[in-house]
């Protein structure tokens, strides 16, 4: 795809949801933090219905650790995984306890370090906490970005390194949440609704119904 159509289509984004955020609830950054690793192969609508009373009784690493494993996991219960997701949560809040203070650090390495913490989330935290230009690329990126051409790749990482290379810089704040939605809400897995597209002109899919 050429950078005339990258940047009719994240122009066209832009006009559509100027501001677009996270759909997770937080309400500070280690909730933000918490929030995304509870969201791992889980939907932010489920992850929703959870952490408002988590956050009231834990919204820091040390409340964490105070609630406990089996406090926690009474809290996130109906969320997949959720039991190597406590396990993570309460083995990352003792880490930011002992080694940053009890706040999320602001560098890559460091939160790659922490339990549960892998670059996806890394960089949602990243995004989100600090509006630093970086690329999460879960189910719905990944998807959108090969399917409407931004990208040409099999796997995650491959696909993150070619948006970062293909997207200009003044749109890449917002990149993967105008994705997010456009995969969450219009370019669906099963049946894209192609017809009602705002980027359709622009789309290299194949298959695309207009």
């Amino acid at each position: 795809m050429n950078r005339a159509a990258i940047n009719a289509i994240f122009a066209r984004f832009a006009a559509s949801e100027p501001e677009p955020k996270t759909e997770l609830c937080f309400t500070n950054h280690y909730t933000l933090l918490v929030a995304v690793v509870l969201s791992a192969q889980a939907t932010d609508v489920g992850v929703n219905k959870a952490t408002p009373a988590l956050f009231a009784a834990a919204d820091t690493p040390q409340k964490m650790l105070d609630l406990g494993e089996a406090g926690l996991k009474n809290h996130i219960k109906t969320i997949g995984l959720y039991n190597s997701k406590a396990k993570h949560i309460i083995a990352l809040s003792q880490m930011l306890v002992e080694e940053f203070g009890g706040e999320v650090p602001r560098d890559r390495e460091s939160l790659e370090r922490l339990p549960g913490v892998g670059r996806k989330t890394a960089n949602v935290v990243l995004n989100c906490a600090w509006g630093e230009h970086t690329i999460a690329v879960d189910t719905h990126v990944f998807r959108v970005a090969n399917r409407i051409g931004l990208a040409r790749a099999k796997t995650v990482e491959e696909t993150e390194r070619q948006l970062e290379k293909n997207i200009p810089p003044e749109w890449k704040r917002h990149a993967h949440h105008w994705l997010i939605l456009h995969g969450r809400y219009t370019c669906k897995a099963r049946k894209p609704l192609c017809r009602v597209c705002v980027i359709r002109e622009w789309c290299e899919y194949s298959d695309k119904e207009l």
